[in-house]
């Protein structure tokens, strides 16, 4: 789901390193961290209204609403915060039906302290990017030649069972950590040219992945105790 996103940043003429930190990355930064957290917000009250069969539905929804976004991000950027949020909400669908079925079989703490878990990891990693001078567009590049590599594994393995959930989680682990340090390395770059509604989106794709894989290798843990 996070492919198109990363596609069109992939696409963009970015620099080849990162300047000096600019004043006005401050701003965009607390924009980009508003708008991804109203965002996730948003998308646990879709977690909470969504139907056991809202999977499917909230799938299809957010891989429209991310091309309608990336269609509308120049023209009218108010539209595009707006259809951001409809994401949300229907990654709230998507994502519900599973992590409903954890809190049926483990109970809310363990949510809740995936949450907590992908929230600190994802400040350490920002933290990373703003002390550190930073390529991202070849760690970007790097990650989603990964990501690639690791969607096409997937699907094999739904066939020849190499690869056993845990590990899948961690390679997404690993490479969702990567693409979110070159998106904070981004916004310490300046975001060139992209806007805050645009950033957050890829923040936020990365701290669902990362959330769902923490989620998914605490149950895997739980179960196995």
């Amino acid at each position: 789901m996070a492919m198109n996103d990363y596609d069109y940043r992939m696409n963009q003429n970015y620099p080849i390193t990162i300047e000096g930190a600019r004043e006005e990355t401050s701003s965009l930064l607390a924009k980009v961290l508003g708008i991804t957290a109203l965002g996730f917000l948003v998308t646990a009250f879709g977690v909470a209204t969504a139907p056991a069969w809202g999977t499917f539905v909230g799938f299809i929804a957010v891989i429209g609403l991310i091309f309608a976004i990336n269609l509308t991000r120049r023209k009218s950027p108010a539209v595009a915060l707006g259809l951001f949020l409809f994401l949300a909400y229907f990654m709230g669908w998507e994502i519900g039906p599973l992590i409903q079925r954890y809190i049926r079989a483990f109970g809310t703490g363990m949510v809740f302290n995936a949450a907590a878990t992908t929230g600190c990891g994802m400040a350490v990693m920002g933290c990373i990017s703003y002390l550190f001078s930073i390529n991202y567009r070849r760690i970007a590049g790097i990650g989603m030649a990964a990501l690639l590599v690791l969607i096409i594994a997937g699907i094999a393995s739904m066939f020849f069972h190499f690869l056993s959930p845990d590990t899948y989680s961690w390679l997404t682990l690993g490479i969702f950590s990567l693409l979110t340090v070159a998106d904070f390395a981004r916004i310490r770059a300046g975001g060139d040219g992209a806007s805050a509604t645009m950033l957050a989106l890829s923040i936020y794709l990365d701290g669902i992945n990362i959330f769902m894989a923490v989620l998914q290798l605490m149950g895997g843990r739980r179960s196995r105790d």
